[in-house]
């Protein structure tokens, strides 16, 4: 039987705080362990499973009940959130892309809820998040993002400053990116819709009584899905580049 005296157990518990802290700040935020598709007790239960697996790194002799404590506990949650914040930025760039690519082929008219964020989104733009989402994973991106977690209680442990100003203003400078990655991923479908918008121009100068709404639609709506297919294949290496950005971010947001 194990004997454990007061400071030990504060010891441990506050270990286990911290750990969970800094996992449920990420779990909050970051793609995949923050959707919520995914029920409240699945991501509850991840983050416990988190939590358990890295309070081994995060040993301190912080008073909980102190300023300090809370002051710790605060910088926890900021340092996941930041973390999960980065990369939740590129895969809302891809989603962004998907949305100005469905107004380019007049689908923006068809919108369906989006179980990620609650609100409503266009369908290709939820086709683009899922297929980011799958990249992600079959790249294993989600064991790195926990094996950058566990890493960063070694080089930004609880108790020392957390993410400055400089890091703050480097996730608001981060968010340039949300809107140069859409339009990387947009533009090649865009540049051929464009085609096809100004050859629909010189046809309603030429037939100015042609009905161009009746017969635009489906031609563009065709049109805008061959070069939908075609345009699929620069996606994964915007998105690569995109999340190496943001990984170079998360490591400097972690002490790395």
């Amino acid at each position: 039987m194990i004997d454990l005296d007061a400071a030990q157990i504060q010891r441990l518990l506050g270990s286990l705080l911290w750990a969970m802290g800094r996992a449920g700040g990420l779990c909050l935020i970051a793609p995949v362990f923050g959707d919520a598709v995914a029920p409240q007790r699945v991501r509850l239960g991840v983050m416990m499973v988190l939590a358990f697996v890295l309070a081994p790194l995060a040993p301190t002799s912080i008073d909980l009940t102190s300023a300090e404590g809370v002051s710790t506990m605060v910088s926890q949650v900021l340092i996941g959130a930041a973390i999960g914040f980065v990369l939740k930025l590129a895969f809302e760039a891809v989603s962004l892309g998907g949305q100005l690519v469905g107004q380019s082929m007049s689908l923006g008219f068809a919108e369906t809820v989006d179980p990620s964020g609650g609100g409503s989104s266009t369908v290709l733009s939820q086709f683009y998040l899922l297929t980011v989402t799958l990249l992600f994973l079959a790249m294993d991106g989600h064991l790195r993002l926990i094996a950058l977690l566990a890493d960063s209680f070694h080089s930004l442990p609880p108790g020392q400053s957390a993410i400055d100003g400089n890091g703050l203003h480097a996730v608001v400078a981060f968010a340039t990116h949300l809107f140069g990655g859409a339009v990387r991923v947009a533009l090649p479908a865009m540049t051929s819709l464009l085609m096809v918008n100004i050859g629909f121009a010189a046809i309603s100068r030429a037939a100015p009584a042609m009905n161009l709404f009746a017969v635009g639609f489906p031609i563009t709506l065709t049109l805008g899905l061959v070069a939908l297919w075609l345009s699929m294949r620069s996606v994964p290496g915007a998105f690569e580049s995109l999340e190496n950005s943001a990984w170079s971010l998360m490591r400097e947001l972690a002490g790395g």
